[in-house]
């Protein structure tokens, strides 16, 4: 089981029924242990078929991770940093659930706030006093 606590304090949790698991050889160097030992765990996520999530959240998740996801709307999730096939379903998992949660996340509507009065005329007035110095500047440069 998944369990994500959102940015907006809700739990998200997907039962292992909706979560496949498949471990294989891992690859790169390693050695004797990792040449016959299946440690790579992969866990894969059926974002359309799943009933853990709302049409809302499916089309969220769809779109923010369109370049993740399969055309048939799978997410795979791969770990290997660990010698254990418990340890890499436990990273897989978190990176799974850190996907979601950032996938999931909704901005904060910004606010329109308008610039002052006092803050457009110290604008104005630095804009005016640096103008000066270099007219100033320019004319100096004129009698030489």
């Amino acid at each position: 089981m998944l369990s994500v606590t959102l940015d907006d304090g809700t739990l998200l949790v997907i039962p292992d029924e909706e979560l496949t698991f498949a471990a294989t050889r891992g690859s790169g160097p390693g050695g004797q242990h990792v040449n016959v030992t299946a440690s790579r765990v992969t866990v894969r996520f059926n974002v359309v078929l799943s009933a853990a999530l709302s049409e809302q959240q499916k089309n969220r998740i769809m779109s923010r991770l369109s370049t993740r996801i399969s055309s048939e709307g799978i997410i795979s999730v791969s770990s290997s940093d660990g010698r254990s096939q418990h340890s890499n379903k436990a990273i897989a998992l978190e990176r799974l659930g850190e996907l979601l949660k950032v996938a999931l996340h909704v901005p904060k509507k910004r606010t329109k706030t308008r610039v002052t009065l006092a803050q457009k005329q110290k604008r104005l007035d630095n804009k005016k006093r640096r103008s000066a110095i270099k007219r100033t500047r320019n004319k100096a440069a004129q009698d030489y």
